[in-house]
C-alpha cells in the first residue's frame, strides 16, 4: 500500500497540505543537503507535534557503545552512528505573545514545496492570532558554492491587525540521537557566546569515548541580517548549550519584516579547532556581501550544470519523470566526490537509521550510475575510499581468524562498526561487490591506472579472503562457503549461497587476470606465489553451485526448494511490509525474498548467462519476492527489460523511482532510501535503454515504455558525450562530443561521428 504526499510535478515535489500523521514523513522527503552537511525538513520555528530533528555534518560520527544481548567473540566494540550535529535551523517565533506552532494555531494557505532545479525548500503559511494575521515565508538551502555555509530566509508580513513580532534565531547544542543505543548525548559544549558585529558561535565536541577512534569539533557561527521598514531591537540570549538573538518588532497592516540567518559551519575534519572560529568568521564576512536572491543565482548554476549532464526527460509520465529526478538531486545533494574521505551513507542526510555508515551499496548501485553521469574523477574517490581503508579491512578478517581482507558492512573508518551477527559477518558477499566496482571503473573508462596499482592490492586481499574462507568437502568433492548470509536477508546463516559462491570465483578469476598484467615490481611487493594461484585456480574449477536441473533454476541456497513454497500473491495485504507484522522466525522459515539474490548475480555477471537462464530464473524468483529491501526493484526491472517483460519492468521501475515519494515500504519516516535512488537511473539505462558495456565495447537495446512517449538521457563514456533518446519506433544517438565511437545498437553495429546524429529502428 503506497502513500502519496505530495503533488505530481515535473521539477517540484510540493504541497498545500500539513501532514499531521505523516510529519516525519514529509520530512524525510523534503530534507536538502549539499555533500557537505544537510538536515531533514524540519520547521524553522517550534513544532510541539511529533517531529524528529534531524541535522547532519558528512564524516561526523560516533561509537555509540555496541548493545547485544548475548555477546560473540568478534563482534564490534561500537555502532558507528552518524549522529545528531548542533541545530542551526530554529528559530522560534511568537507573535503578540503567542508561540507559532502548527500543531497549535489557526493557519490556512499553508504550502511546502522542494526545488528539484537547485535543491532549495520553500514553505508558507498565514497564521491566526488574536489580534492579527501574518503571512510567514520561509526559504533555505544549502550552498554548493561554499559548502560551509547554510541560509535561511524568513519573511513575516502582517496582512490585518497589529503584531508584536520577535523571531529568536539560535544554534543549539542539545541535542540527542533518537537511535543512541544508551540514550546518552554525544556531544558537550567547548565555547560559546556572542562575536563582535552581532555574530554567535557554539563550538561542541563530540564526547569523550574509549575506543580510540577521532572526537570531532563542530563550530557553527551566524549573523542575522535584517530587512525592514520599522524599527526593531535585537538582543543577545546565551543559554548553557545554545546562543540566540532575540528581534523585536511591531508591525501593522502591509508591513513586513525579513530575517536572513546565515550560518557557516566547519569541522575538525578540515579545520583545527583553533582556527575554526575565524574560518566561520571569514565566511560569514564573505556571504554578508551577498542578498539571499544572489546566493541562490549561484546555486542554480551549479546545480544547472549537473542537470545538463545527468537529467532523464521523460515525454508522457509527469509521476515517473518526478521520480527519477528527486532521487538524482537527492543522490547528488549527499554526494558529488568533492571529498574523498566521504562516501555514501544509505540515509544520507536525512536520518539516522543504519548509522549513517558506508554499506556495499556504494560499489553495487552508486558506481554504475557516477561513471555515466559524473567525471570519472568521481567514482575513482570512491574506489580510493575503499583502498584507504584496506587495513581496517584486514583488521576484520583478523577478528574472525581469517587471512586477507574483509571489508566492513558498516564503517566510517574501515573498522567493522555494525552489531548483527547474521549481518555483520555472514554477509560477506560485499566482499565481491567492492571488486566488481573496481572491474566497472576499469572496463567502463578504460582506464586501468587505478587496478594495476591501488586496486589490484584490494583484490589480491579480497581474494585471500575467499581462499580461506572456503572449505573442501570430501564428500562432495566440491569447495563450498558455509554459513553465510545473501543479499536476501530473509535467510541468515545458510550454506553455499549461489550468489556468494559465484561472486567469489568471480573475484578469484578476476584477480588473476589482472596479476598477469602488473608490473614486474607490483608482483613482487603483491607475493603471490604458484601455489597460492594453483589453489585459486583449483576453487575456481571446483566451486559449488546449487542447481536444479529439473527446474532450470539456479538454487538460492542449500534447502531453499525445501522450503513451502508459494508466491507472494498468497499473501494477505494487511501481512505486508511482512517485516513490519510478521516474527523474524516467521520470516526466515518463509520462502518470502526480500530482494534480488540470484538475479543479483546474473545483473552483475550478465555475459557470462543466456537469456533463457535468466528468464527461467527471473520467472521462479520474482512472484516470491516481497521487494521489502529498497535495492531490489531495480535489479528485478533490468532483468525483467532483457528479458523482454516490459510490463514487468516498468512496474518496477515504478517502485524503486518512487520508493520514498509514495511510500512504498511504509518505512521512509525515518529517511530516504538515498544509496538506492540510482536504482530509477539504472532501470531506465540499462534496463529501458539496455545500456551494457564489456571489454571497452558499449551496447544499447532499446524499448520505450508504452505509457510514455519517448524518454532521453546523456552519458559519457571513454572521453565521449553520447545522448540517447527513445521512442516506439525509432530512437536517435547524438555524440555530442569526442573522437568517434563504434557501438552496438539494437545488435546492429554503428559508427558515430562527433555532432553526428543517427536514427535507428527499434
Amino acid at each position: 500500500m503506497t502513500k502519496r504526499l505530495f503533488d505530481i510535478d515535473p521539477w517540484m515535489v510540493r504541497t498545500s497540505k500539513l501532514a499531521v500523521a505523516d510529519k516525519r514523513l514529509q520530512e524525510s522527503i523534503t530534507s536538502i543537503g549539499n555533500g557537505f552537511m544537510g538536515m531533514r525538513g524540519n520547521f524553522e520555528e517550534d513544532y510541539s507535534g511529533d517531529t524528529h530533528q534531524g541535522t547532519y555534518l558528512a564524516g561526523v560520527w560516533f561509537p555509540d557503545k555496541t548493545r547485544v544481548g548475548w555477546w560473540k567473540n568478534g563482534y564490534p566494540d561500537y555502532f558507528g552512528k552518524a549522529i545528531n550535529s548542533p541545530d542551526f535551523l530554529s528559530i522560534p517565533i511568537t507573535v503578540n505573545g503567542e508561540n507559532v506552532d502548527l500543531a497549535k494555531i489557526n493557519y490556512s494557505d499553508f504550502n511546502l514545496s522542494l526545488n528539484m532545479k537547485n535543491g532549495s525548500l520553500h514553505r508558507s503559511f498565514i497564521g491566526e492570532f488574536s489580534t492579527a494575521k501574518v503571512k510567514f515565508e520561509f526559504d533555505r538551502f544549502m550552498s554548493n558554492v561554499t559548502q560551509q555555509l547554510g541560509l535561511i530566509s524568513v519573511k513575516a508580513t502582517v496582512l490585518t491587525g497589529k503584531a508584536e513580532l520577535t523571531l529568536r534565531p539560535m544554534i543549539n547544542g542539545a541535542v540527542h540521537n533518537e537511535d543512541a543505543n544508551y540514550d546518552e548525548m554525544f556531544w558537550e559544549l567547548k565555547d560559546h557566546g556572542e562575536q563582535s558585529d552581532q555574530r554567535y558561535s557554539l563550538t561542541m565536541e563530540t564526547k569523550a569515548n574509549p575506543f580510540g577512534t577521532p572526537r570531532f569539533t563542530v563550530t557553527e557561527e551566524m549573523q542575522n541580517l535584517i530587512t525592514t521598514d520599522v524599527d526593531y531591537t535585537r538582543a543577545s540570549e546565551i543559554s548553557e548549550l545554545a546562543v540566540a538573538e532575540k528581534i523585536s518588532a511591531t508591525l501593522t497592516a502591509n508591513q513586513s519584516l525579513t530575517l536572513l540567518k546565515q550560518v557557516a559551519v566547519v569541522t575538525s575534519r578540515d579545520v583545527p579547532e583553533a582556527q575554526q572560529l575565524a574560518q566561520t568568521t571569514a565566511i560569514l564576512q564573505t556571504a554578508q556581501q551577498k542578498t539571499y536572491a544572489e546566493h541562490l543565482a549561484e546555486q542554480d548554476q551549479v546545480w544547472a550544470g549537473r542537470w545538463e549532464q545527468s537529467d532523464v526527460q521523460i515525454d508522457g509520465d509527469p509521476a515517473a519523470q518526478q521520480g527519477i529526478r528527486f532521487n538524482i538531486l537527492q543522490l547528488f545533494m549527499t554526494y558529488y566526490g568533492e571529498d574523498s574521505r566521504l562516501n555514501v551513507g544509505p540515509k544520507g542526510f536525512t536520518g539516522e537509521k543504519y548509522g549513517g555508515a558506508t554499506y556495499w551499496d556504494t560499489e553495487a548501485y552508486i558506481v554504475p550510475m557516477y561513471l555515466a553521469v559524473t567525471k570519472p574523477t568521481v567514482p575513482r574517490q570512491l574506489l580510493e575510499y575503499r583502498y584507504n581503508q584496506l587495513p581496517g579491512a584486514f583488521h576484520n578478517a583478523q577478528q574472525q581468524g581469517l587471512n586477507g581482507a574483509l571489508y566492513p558492512m558498516v564503517t566510517f573508518d574501515g573498522i567493522e562498526c555494525h552489531n548483527e551477527w547474521e549481518i555483520t559477518f555472514e554477509e560477506i558477499h560485499r566482499n565481491a561487490a567492492i571488486a566488481h566496482a573496481i572491474y566497472d571503473y576499469t572496463d567502463y573508462t578504460g582506464d586501468e591506472t587505478y587496478v594495476l596499482n591501488q586496486g589490484i592490492e584490494v583484490l589480491v586481499a579480497i581474494s585471500r579472503f575467499w581462499a580461506d574462507r572456503v572449505h573442501y568437502s570430501q564428500r562432495a568433492q566440491k569447495y563450498m562457503i558455509h554459513g553465510v548470509t545473501g543479499p536476501n536477508e530473509y535467510e541468515n546463516n545458510v550454506n553455499n549461497n549461489w550468489y556468494t559462491n559465484q561472486m567469489a570465483v568471480w573475484v578469484l578469476k578476476y584477480t588473476l587476470e589482472i596479476l598477469a598484467k602488473v608490473s614486474t615490481q607490483k608482483a613482487t611487493e603483491l607475493a603471490v606465489s604458484q601455489d597460492e594461484q594453483t589453489k585459486w585456480q583449483d576453487i575456481i574449477a571446483h566451486m559449488y553451485f546449487p542447481e536444479d536441473k529439473d527446474l532450470g533454476i539456479f538454487v538460492q541456497n542449500d534447502g531453499y526448494l525445501d522450503k513451502d513454497l508459494r508466491p507472494v500473491s498468497t499473501l494477505a495485504p494487511e501481512e505486508r511490509p511482512i517485516n513490519q507484522h510478521w516474527s523474524w522466525d516467521k520470516i526466515l522459515r518463509s520462502p518470502f525474498i526480500k530482494q534480488a539474490d540470484v538475479l543479483q548475480g546474473l545483473y552483475f555477471l550478465n555475459d557470462q548467462f543466456t537469456v533463457d537462464e535468466k528468464k527461467r530464473n527471473f520467472d521462479f524468483y520474482e512472484p516470491m519476492t516481497v521487494h521489502e529491501s529498497s535495492l531490489s526493484a531495480c535489479i528485478h526491472s533490468i532483468i525483467a527489460a532483457e528479458i523482454g517483460e516490459e510490463d514487468k519492468a516498468v512496474n518496477l521501475y515504478e517502485r524503486t523511482a518512487r520508493l520514498d515519494l509514495d511510500n512504498y515500504n511504509n518505512d521512509t519516516d525515518d529517511g530516504l532510501h538515498i544509496t538506492s535512488m540510482s536504482g530509477s537511473w539504472l532501470a531506465i539505462v540499462q534496463g529501458f535503454a539496455g545500456m551494457r558495456h564489456q571489454n571497452g565495447a558499449l551496447s544499447f537495446k532499446l524499448f520505450c515504455p508504452q505509457n510514455w512517449s519517448s524518454y532521453q538521457f546523456k552519458i559519457n563514456f571513454r572521453g565521449r558525450l553520447l545522448a540517447v533518446k527513445v521512442g516506439h519506433e525509432t530512437s536517435q544517438l547524438t555524440l555530442l562530443s569526442g573522437p568517434s565511437l563504434k557501438l552496438k545498437v539494437n545488435e546492429q553495429s554503428i559508427v558515430l561521428n562527433e555532432q553526428q546524429e543517427l536514427t535507428v529502428n527499434n
